[in-house]
């Protein structure tokens, strides 16, 4: 089953100068289960084609469906409770709150859901144990080193119980071991969950992993290439 199904999907942006085609006529779905990188030099479209996936962002034209449901179709407010209940974000910049501890940035998002506190505590030190955090639920970011803070980012992507997670450039702020680590606990939540990855990138240490690897130039899909 696709969770993912793109048809002809397209992003212009108009600005003040010539229109510019981020995502040119893309068709392409992923299926539950996947483990795929979006690969590009910068400027290809990869977070583009992220973001519209996610529903933050909407096409110029085309179809944009994510677990059977057109995203493009949507109201803000119907994408907005689609992507709290349905999709995990992991971006560059980690996006913690930096006020909260590791555990309560986990539970936030599952507040938002209107989860009760005693879920939300269990969920959330669970998640983290996972990640291999579970002896730093109290720490807030600023303590925390930058892969211990990517990891809290995975954790909080996996709160709401997703069907897909997108991460966009996960680990091009971490050291090898650090970036390692991320990817082994990323790829035993794909096995052991059956959650669907995919990434943006350009790390190799990602496209070294990815079971399928979509090559992206000018907004096109130039080489999709699955892997055993």
């Amino acid at each position: 089953m696709a969770v993912i199904r793109a048809e002809d999907l397209t992003r212009v942006y108009r600005g003040e100068g010539v229109p510019v085609t981020a995502v040119d006529h893309v068709t392409l779905a992923v299926e539950a289960g996947e483990f795929t990188a979006i690969v590009g030099p910068s400027g290809s479209g990869k977070t583009t084609l992220l973001n519209l996936i996610g529903g933050l962002d909407r096409p110029t034209s085309g179809r944009i469906e994510v677990g059977g449901k057109d995203l493009a179709a949507m109201r803000a407010n119907d994408r907005v409770g689609f992507r709290l209940h349905h999709i995990g974000f992991v971006f560059q910049a980690y996006n913690l709150i930096p006020v909260l501890t590791a555990q309560e940035n986990v539970e936030f998002i599952m507040l938002l859901q209107g989860e009760p506190a005693a879920e939300r505590t269990r969920r959330a030190r669970e998640l983290l144990e996972q990640v291999g955090l579970g002896g730093e639920l109290r720490r807030r970011p600023y303590q925390l080193s930058g892969g211990q803070q990517q990891r809290v980012a995975v954790a909080r992507a996996l709160a709401s119980h997703p069907a897909l997670v997108l991460a966009d450039e996960p680990t091009a702020n971490l050291d090898t071991a650090a970036a390692e680590g991320l990817l082994d606990q990323m790829e035993r939540l794909n096995r052991t969950l059956g959650m669907s990855f995919v990434f943006s990138t350009h790390d190799p240490r990602v496209v070294a992993r990815a079971h399928r690897v979509i090559q992206l130039r000018d907004g096109r899909v130039v080489a999709d290439e699955a892997r055993a």
